[in-house]
C-alpha cells in the first residue's frame, strides 16, 4: 500500500518537473531583455546617434547651397550646386591642405617610430629613473596646451623653426609620444617575454627583437597610436595659429581661420573646407578601426 502510494507520488513529481521544463523554455533566458527593455534601448541609442550625426550632416548640407545658404536653409534644395567647393579650391586651400598632409603624415610616422622604441624599452629594459620616465611621460599630459604656447614659441624661435614644418612636427610630437609611449608600454606588456627570449636565442639584436617579432605582434596598439598622432596634427589649430605666419605656410587649421573675420565670414566655404577636411581623418578611421578596440582595451589593461 505504501509502496504503491510512494510510486504514484514520484510519478506526480516526475510529471510536474517536466511540465514545469517547457515552461521555463518558452519565458526568458538569464541575461536576455524583455521587448520594453530593449525597445527602449534600440530608441535611446538611435536619439543619441542622431545627436551625434546631426551637426556633421548639417555642415554637409549647408555646403551644398549659395553662399547665404545658413540663413535660409528652405532654399538649399532648389539650388543645390558645387559652387562652394570650386570657390575654396581657388584660394590656397589646395596648399594648405597638402601642408597638413605632409606635417601629419611625418608626426604619424615619427610619433609611432618614438613612442614604440620608448614603450618597449620601458616595458623590456630596467634602467635608473625608469619608473620616473614614465611618470614624466604622464605629467606632460597634465598642463593645457595655452600654457605651452609661449614657452614652445621661444624654444622654436631660438631653434629657426618658426613658421616652418619642422617646428610644427616637433611641436605635435611632444604632445602625441608621451601618450603614445604609455599607452604602448601597457600593450608590449601583454605580449609575452619569451618571444623576446627566442628570438635572442635565434641569434637577432634587442633592435632585431623589437622590428622583427614585436612589432608584428602590436598592430593593434601600434594602429591607435597612429590614429592618435594623425588626428593631432591634422586638426590641431593652436600651435598651428600661432607658429605659422606666411599664408603660403599655413595648415588647414590655420588657413581656414582667414576664411572668418571680424567683419566678414564666407560660409559657403567654411562649410565647404569643413566636409573636405573631415574626409582624411575619416578615411584613417575605417582604415585602423578593427585594431582600435583590442588596441585601446589591451594598453588599458596592462598601463
Amino acid at each position: 500500500m505504501s509502496a504503491t502510494a510512494h510510486t504514484g507520488t514520484t510519478k506526480s513529481a516526475d510529471a510536474s518537473r517536466s511540465a514545469a521544463v517547457p515552461a521555463r523554455r518558452a519565458g526568458r533566458k538569464r541575461g536576455e531583455r524583455s521587448r520594453g527593455a530593449s525597445l527602449a534601448l534600440h530608441t535611446t541609442l538611435m536619439v543619441a546617434s542622431t545627436v551625434a550625426i546631426f551637426p556633421a550632416l548639417w555642415i554637409a548640407f549647408i555646403s551644398f547651397g549659395p553662399k547665404n545658404a545658413w540663413t535660409d536653409p528652405g532654399e538649399i534644395l532648389s539650388h543645390l550646386s558645387l559652387q562652394n567647393y570650386r570657390n575654396i579650391l581657388h584660394t590656397n586651400f589646395p596648399k594648405w591642405f597638402l601642408n597638413s598632409a605632409i606635417v601629419a603624415a611625418a608626426t604619424t610616422v615619427l610619433g609611432v617610430m618614438l613612442s614604440a622604441s620608448a614603450g618597449y624599452a620601458i616595458s623590456r629594459m630596467k634602467f635608473p629613473g625608469h619608473k620616473q620616465l614614465m611618470w614624466t611621460f604622464l605629467t606632460t599630459q597634465m598642463f593645457p596646451m595655452a600654457v605651452l604656447i609661449v614657452p614652445l614659441y621661444n624654444l622654436l624661435g631660438e631653434l629657426g623653426l618658426l613658421d616652418s614644418y619642422l617646428g610644427l612636427i616637433v611641436t605635435y610630437c611632444t604632445i602625441s609620444v608621451p601618450f603614445c609611449a604609455w599607452m604602448l608600454k601597457g600593450y608590449f606588456d601583454t605580449i609575452p617575454h619569451e618571444i623576446d627570449e627566442a628570438g635572442r636565442i635565434d641569434g637577432l639584436t634587442p633592435f632585431g627583437t623589437f622590428w622583427r617579432l614585436i612589432l608584428p605582434l602590436a598592430r593593434p596598439g601600434l594602429a591607435v597610436t597612429a590614429f592618435y598622432s594623425f588626428l593631432t596634427a591634422w586638426g590641431e589649430v593652436a600651435y598651428a595659429s600661432q607658429f605659422m605666419s606666411t599664408n603660403e605656410n599655413f595648415t588647414l587649421a590655420a588657413g581656414i581661420r582667414t576664411l572668418a573675420t571680424d567683419q566678414r565670414a564666407d560660409w559657403g566655404s567654411l562649410t565647404a573646407a569643413a566636409v573636405i577636411i573631415a574626409i582624411p581623418a575619416a578615411l584613417v578611421f575605417f582604415v585602423v578601426q578593427r585594431h582600435l578596440v583590442s588596441g585601446l582595451t589591451a594598453g588599458a589593461a596592462k598601463s
